[in-house]
């Protein structure tokens, strides 16, 4: 059983910042209680007083604006960001990658941000931002403060975030003209935990196939997402073949130091990260653009697929 609390259930943002402001280190905040719940049934983390926010509706949206950059509340559900037809239409790997996020069942009550607060490294919301270069807005009484989503988690289950403060809101840019992504994952079942995950954004350039920006988003494989940016240097700048996208995934496998834990052995990891990051380049390029890399099935992702073509 969990340790006794005083619970609150504040109905606005102000009075949920409030409360932090007057607990501080004492609080927790319940954004759906998922993964904290278990926590402290566990008796991992004791909160003297839980903050429960699900019930604030201002951070439950998803807006375009005129210039065609995303916002998620960050309490939005992520089964609303796997339905919503206006991420569907520019921003496809978000709607992708949730389809295949837990239980549909956890995707219509767990929030997308409370998710990334969470931090766990093998979350799939964390390298699909970063790979879309995503950034936060926080709050406190203080005030507003904006952090990229690649440097929010510092460590595993460990966060940007003082104990005053609450994540708000998601906001992700524009992607560029001739500009595809794409996010894979290997996990022992659908829906399941990643074992090691890529997410990749490449964007041409408006009168050739050379790639003049990419980000490689490793995920699941070490204590939070980061980009293989050894990696991005080979592409960028030039024509990418298939060759570039096995040198790429050779640097990627190499740059990276993966966990070794009960999922998988650090050599594994390795060579998923191989594996991936080839094959998710050569869809985020077909999605780009490039006629070159038609016939490239999204749905071919069998274990035996991915482990077995290279």
């Amino acid at each position: 059983m969990a340790s006794d609390f005083e619970y609150f259930n504040p109905g606005t943002l102000d009075e949920a910042l409030n409360l932090l402001s007057r607990y501080g280190k004492e609080s927790k905040v319940l954004a759906g209680g998922q993964s904290l719940l278990l926590l402290m049934r566990r008796k991992l983390v004791a909160p003297q007083y839980l903050i429960d926010i699900k019930g604030i509706s201002s951070l439950d949206y998803i807006k375009v604006n005129e210039s065609g950059d995303l916002s998620i509340g960050a309490l939005t559900p992520h089964r609303s960001v796997e339905l919503s037809r206006k991420i569907q239409q520019k921003f496809s790997i978000l709607s992708e990658m949730e389809q295949d996020l837990a239980a549909v069942e956890n995707r219509n009550w767990g929030s997308i941000g409370g998710n990334l607060c969470h931090a766990d490294p093998a979350g799939d919301p964390s390298p699909v931002l970063v790979a879309l270069n995503a950034r936060l807005k926080i709050a406190s009484v203080r005030g507003e403060r904006n952090v990229e989503v690649e440097y929010f988690a510092r460590d595993r289950f460990k966060v940007d975030l003082a104990h005053d403060e609450i994540l708000t809101e998601i906001q992700v840019p524009c992607p560029a003209l001739r500009t595809g992504s794409r996010y894979r994952k290997f996990s022992r079942m659908e829906g399941g935990f990643a074992i090691a995950s890529v997410a990749m954004s490449i964007t041409l350039n408006a009168e050739s196939d050379i790639c003049d920006d990419v980000r490689i988003v490793l995920g699941a494989v070490s204590v939070s997402s980061r980009r293989a940016r050894e990696a991005e240097k080979v592409l960028i700048g030039k024509e990418i073949t298939d060759e570039l996208l096995s040198e790429a995934g050779d640097i990627a496998s190499e740059e990276v130091d993966p966990i070794d834990d009960m999922r998988a052995s650090a050599a594994y990891r390795r060579e998923l990260i191989r594996v991936l990051v080839r094959r998710v380049g050569k869809e985020a390029l077909l999605r780009a653009g490039n006629d070159s890399w038609k016939g490239i099935s999204f749905k071919d992702t069998g274990r035996a697929a991915l482990l077995g073509r290279r």
